[in-house]
C-alpha cells in the first residue's frame, strides 16, 4: 500500500551569528493511515518536522530533503498556491494552545465556516450545518451556543476542541497534533484523546501525534518514533515498546 507520507532524509537548520542550528538532522519515515507518535524532550526536533511537513518553518530555517511527498504531492516543490489548497484542506495541524491560534476578534463559528468556504464551495448556511455538526462531534454540549462565543470566553478544554472542529470540518486526510493535550488537566486531556481516537478511526485519516510523554502516547498511538538531538534514535510498534533497546527510550518509559 502507497503511502499516506513519505519523508526521507529531512533536516531543518537555521543559520545565526555564531553557526548553524540543526534542528532536525537527516530523519526519515513514513506514515499511513495510522497513529503515529513523535516522542522527545525539549529541543529533540519534534515540532520542527511537524512544521517543515506543514510548511511552517519559519524563517531564517531552511528544509532539506531527499524526498517530502504527501498523498502524490511533492511538498518541496509545492508553491504557495498549492500550500494555500492543501493547509486546512488536506492537511491540518492542532497546537498546543488555542490561545495562540485561534483569532481573538472572531466568533468561534465564523472562524470554523470561514475555514470551510475558503476550501470547499458551499452555501453560509450549509457551512454553518456543518460547522454545527463538527462542534458537536468533537463534544460540545452547547454548539449553538459556543458558535456564537469569542476564544477567550470559554475554556481552555472547550477552545482545544473548537481548534480541532475548525482543523477536522474540511475532512483532512492528514491531521498533525503537536502536544494538543499539554495545557489541559488530566480529565480533560483524556476526554480530547478519546474524540481524536473517534474521529480518526471514523474517517481513517493519518495522525501524526507530537508529545513529550512517552506513556501518553503509548497509550493511543499505534508507532512511535523517539527522537534526541534531531534525529531518530528508534522507531517501533508501542505493543513492543517494552523491549525499546536505546537508553534514551528507556529513559522516557521509565
Amino acid at each position: 500500500m502507497t503511502p499516506l507520507l513519505t519523508i526521507r532524509d529531512l533536516s531543518v537548520t537555521y543559520p545565526t551569528r555564531t553557526g548553524i542550528i540543526e534542528a532536525v538532522r537527516g530523519i526519515s519515515f513514513e506514515l499511513g493511515r495510522e497513529r503515529l507518535g513523535i516522542v522527545g524532550e525539549s529541543g529533540s526536533g519534534k515540532s520542527q518536522t511537524g512544521r517543515a511537513i506543514m510548511g511552517l518553518t519559519p524563517p531564517p530555517g531552511i528544509v532539506r530533503a531527499d524526498a517530502m511527498s504527501f498523498s502524490g504531492v511533492d511538498l518541496l516543490k509545492a508553491g504557495p498556491a498549492t500550500w494555500r489548497e492543501m493547509r486546512g484542506g488536506r492537511m491540518a495541524m492542532i497546537l498546543q494552545d488555542p490561545k495562540f491560534s485561534l483569532n481573538p476578534v472572531m466568533t468561534i463559528g465564523r472562524q470554523i465556516t470561514e475555514t470551510l468556504r475558503h476550501h470547499e464551495s458551499v452555501s453560509k448556511r450549509e457551512a454553518r450545518r456543518r460547522a454545527l455538526e463538527m462542534l458537536e462531534a468533537v463534544q460540545i454540549a452547547d454548539p449553538e451556543r459556543v458558535f456564537s462565543l469569542y476564544p477567550h470566553e470559554v475554556s481552555g478544554g472547550m477552545g482545544q476542541r473548537a481548534m480541532i472542529a475548525m482543523m477536522l470540518v474540511c475532512g483532512p486526510e492528514l491531521l498533525i497534533a503537536d502536544e494538543p493535550t499539554s495545557a489541559l488537566d488530566v480529565t480533560v486531556q483524556l476526554e480530547v484523546l478519546g474524540i481524536l481516537d473517534r474521529l480518526v478511526r471514523d474517517t481513517g485519516m493519518g495522525l501524526i501525534f507530537i508529545s513529550h510523554d512517552l506513556r501518553l502516547v503509548s497509550s493511543f498511538c499505534d508507532r512511535v518514533i523517539v527522537m534526541y538531538a534531531g534525529r531518530i534514535v528508534e522507531e517501533l510498534a508501542t505493543a513492543d515498546l517494552r523491549n525499546a533497546r536505546h537508553p534514551y527510550t528507556q529513559g522516557l518509559r521509565d
